[in-house]
């Protein structure tokens, strides 16, 4: 199925929600092009210095990180609710000693303006490249985040990246409407 040019903000609402429900899918890249994925389920899509950007969160931990510190470019995608296992999977598992792509199954669909690909089976995709970063100050941060979110002390490093490119399938708003929704309630 070919991907259709849409607005950043086309599918704002939908992406939020696949976010809080089960998570969206990053990919990052390598400077010898190996592809990385993993399940993101903080961040949010804006308009900083008169510019798109979608903010994520990455812990230092994490492999993404050393990836999109060589590369400082990713894709969001929003996956529908029949990827949910391949997003649990690459929430659990590294890609440092994994593939992920092809232990979930996931199809490596070229990106359109960033080097990091898209994935194919996903619904909407954002392409950003990062104009800012910073880390987070948990001395800025109430105690009850401090204590349920950061436990172990592990802050998050805080990626602003430049919408350069986004696209969806032309049903996205079928295949990302709730399955409870009658169908009014998707336009």
């Amino acid at each position: 199925m070919s991907k259709v040019t849409i607005r950043y903000t086309d599918y704002f609402a939908e992406t939020m929600r696949r976010m809080r429900e089960d998570g969206l899918l990053l990919t990052s890249v390598s400077r010898d092009g190996k592809p990385n994925v993993m399940t993101i389920g903080w961040g949010t899509i804006g308009s900083i210095w008169g510019r798109p950007v979608w903010i994520v969160l990455v812990r230092p931990s994490r492999y993404s990180y050393s990836r999109l510190e060589e590369i400082r470019e990713f894709t969001v995608n929003v996956p529908g609710t029949d990827l949910n296992e391949a997003v649990a999977f690459c929430g659990k598992v590294s890609g440092r000693d994994r593939d992920k792509f092809r232990e979930a199954g996931l199809s490596i669909l070229p990106a359109r303006q960033v080097r990091p690909p898209a994935i194919e089976q996903c619904v909407v995709h954002y392409e950003c490249r990062t104009i800012h970063f910073n880390d987070l100050n948990p001395d800025s941060l109430p105690q009850a985040i401090l204590d349920d979110a950061y436990p172990q002390d592990d802050f998050h490093r805080i990626y602003y990246g430049e919408i350069v490119a986004a696209y969806a399938d032309p049903n996205a708003a079928e295949r990302l409407a709730p399955a409870d929704a009658s169908p009014l309630s998707v336009m």
